[in-house]
């Protein structure tokens, strides 16, 4: 199974119970192309078919995954989400970019920035981190 992208912690995110069967672990372990590791309130089961929803980027912005693991944190819970799909993949990795950015930029802002400003601030962030994001830094196992 590949790495999970850290998501924003202060930017929303829902997971949705899909009706599709949960997936074995051994073969979720398998089959996993990487994923979202997010903050969630509640438990979810190994396993379960979930979609991955970002509020802020719209309608389209649902991804459709499984429940790799759930861990107890002090706040709620930490979740990662699998991909078994690279349309999936691809969608949810290019989603946290946008999600990183905006988080970026809000973090570097000191006055109301403009267009341009943002602009130059997306860029940087990607010239410092897109790698990171990349389809290869992504499904590479997760050594842990």
């Amino acid at each position: 199974m590949g790495r999970f992208l850290p998501h924003p912690d202060d930017v929303a995110v829902e997971l949705i119970q899909r009706p599709a069967p949960a997936i074995p672990r051994q073969r979720l372990h398998t089959i996993g192309l990487g994923g979202v590791a997010c903050n969630c309130p509640r438990a979810w089961r190994q396993g379960a078919a979930v979609d991955l929803r970002i509020p802020s980027l719209g309608a389209s912005a649902r991804y459709p995954g499984y429940v790799a693991w759930c861990r107890k944190v002090e706040t709620g819970y930490r979740i990662g989400i699998s991909f078994t799909d690279e349309h999936a993949l691809f969608g949810a990795r290019m989603g946290e970019q946008v999600c990183q950015i905006e988080r970026y930029c809000r973090l570097h802002e000191h006055t109301e920035p403009t267009p341009v400003q943002l602009e130059a601030m997306a860029r940087e962030w990607v010239s410092r981190h897109a790698g990171e994001f990349s389809h290869e830094a992504v499904v590479a196992p997760a050594l842990d």
